[in-house]
């Protein structure tokens, strides 16, 4: 007996929310980049913090410092750099979760700033045995917030 189609995680009303595979390449993007900073001396000490509706992918400590980490992740550059996907209203929402995180969790003495990943991974079906690598680039401090926010 055939079976029915996989229904989308998009809803009839276009919710916004991100396909099966659109999440699988976000989580796989944030497992690369959690590794690449843990390899470069930070601590991750949240993955994905819900805050609401809201989260932030990574927050990774390296002593005082306190980076709140955006990931964003692609196959190949179709879209381009996956980088410039973090504009302002993404910014706000990421300083929002922040505040709730550091409101949480933070430490007297403790430095914050936001940092971007991009991660752009071989296309679907491709992988290390292919010779085709994971590129990653990491955007240190990569917005202020602005006063009063």
């Amino acid at each position: 007996m055939p079976t029915a189609p996989r229904p989308s995680t998009v809803s009839a009303t276009g919710s916004g929310r991100k396909t099966d595979r659109r999440q699988a390449v976000g989580v796989l993007g944030e497992r690369v980049a959690a590794r690449w900073l843990a390899r470069r001396g930070w601590e991750i000490v949240a993955c994905r913090f819900r805050s609401g509706h809201r989260d932030l992918d990574l927050v990774a400590r390296r002593g005082a410092l306190v980076a709140f980490v955006e990931v964003k992740a692609r196959r190949g550059l179709g879209f381009g750099d996956p980088i410039e996907a973090v504009r302002w209203r993404k910014q706000r929402e990421l300083v929002r979760s922040a505040n709730v995180w550091i409101d949480r969790f933070g430490r007297p003495g403790d430095a914050y700033r936001f940092d971007v990943i991009g991660v752009v991974l071989p296309p679907a079906g491709g992988g290390a045995t292919d010779g085709r690598m994971v590129r990653i680039r990491h955007v240190a401090d990569a917005f202020q917030v602005p006063s009063g926010a």
